[in-house]
């Protein structure tokens, strides 16, 4: 018994103190936060990856997680401003940024957070949309409407540990019901509108044609009567030239002279080349040499 009770107290001894070591350490990974209670008391909150102490069998610990987090919210039913009825389906990305917080208000419970988020984007989202026309909310549910429901939202999870990062609206649609009649409406509205602004542009092209019009025919005249000055410039000019070159008998014979040929040229036309003049006529003067 004694050879028994000698080896079995080191292998006991052994074994608690491996037991006491093994919960001394904590190891806390990457993505979550370690809360170390003693008690039932938060006394200090791990946030940093790897291995830390606490006193075994006095302290204890848990996790939270400290990835983000998405909580997507019941499809739900919205009233415009001008009483349209919508259907909205939103999602939360939202993270805990303080563990004590998260703790001391919500009982560092997910399900309380969820609940707590679900009431206050819902209450948001119903307050922004009903400050809101039907035609708005559907033009902004590209990030307006988002901006809007985040600004409603404002420091609201502050005092809960919680940061929201985003709202987010996957479908916000008419009820099945009022579909139909609706994009009829709409289309008919955008149908008057384009046809105003076909209107307006026509009687703008038609503003701008009749001013080309009218320019051109201004430019037009004004090149008429400058080819006109230009004409009768050239004309006197060349009347000048003439008398100049013909301003003697000789010289005004001459000129007769091939006017003569030219008017017997000009008649000369066809396969009947006879010419046939009277006796008195200039040409038969001057080819009898009279």
């Amino acid at each position: 018994m004694k050879k028994v009770f000698a080896v079995a107290v080191p292998v006991i001894l052994v074994l608690l103190v491996v037991c006491i070591m093994g919960g001394c350490f904590v190891v806390t990974q990457q993505n979550e936060y370690t809360i170390v209670k003693q008690f039932g008391a938060v006394v200090r909150v791990i946030d940093e990856p790897g291995l830390s102490l606490k006193m075994p069998f006095i302290q204890s610990t848990s996790t939270l997680p400290k990835t983000e987090m998405l909580y997507d919210l019941a499809i739900s039913d919205v009233i415009t401003s001008d009483k349209k009825s919508m259907v909205a389906d939103s999602f939360v990305l939202w993270r805990i940024s303080d563990p004590l917080k998260f703790i001391q208000s919500l009982s560092g419970s997910i399900a309380n957070a969820e609940y707590r988020i679900d009431a206050v984007v819902y209450n948001s989202l119903k307050t922004v949309i009903s400050s809101m026309r039907q035609e708005e909310v559907i033009s902004g549910r590209d990030g307006l409407l988002a901006d809007k429901i985040m600004d409603n939202v404002g420091n609201t999870f502050d005092s809960y540990g919680i940061t929201v990062l985003a709202i987010e609206t996957k479908r916000i649609d008419l009820p099945d019901e009022n579909k139909s009649a609706v994009y009829e409406r709409m289309i008919s509205e955008r149908g008057n509108i384009a046809a105003s602004h076909a209107a307006e542009g026509e009687a703008e092209a038609k503003e701008i044609r009749n001013d080309a019009d009218k320019s051109v025919s201004i430019t037009l005249s004004e090149a008429n009567a400058r080819a006109e000055v230009i004409m009768a410039e050239g004309e006197a000019e060349y009347m000048r030239i003439l008398s100049g070159a013909y301003d003697t008998p000789d010289e005004a014979d001459f000129y007769e002279f091939m006017r003569a040929l030219d008017m017997a040229k000009n008649s000369l036309t066809g396969d009947n080349k006879t010419l046939v003049v009277s006796a008195d006529s200039p040409i038969a003067q001057i080819f009898n040499g009279q």
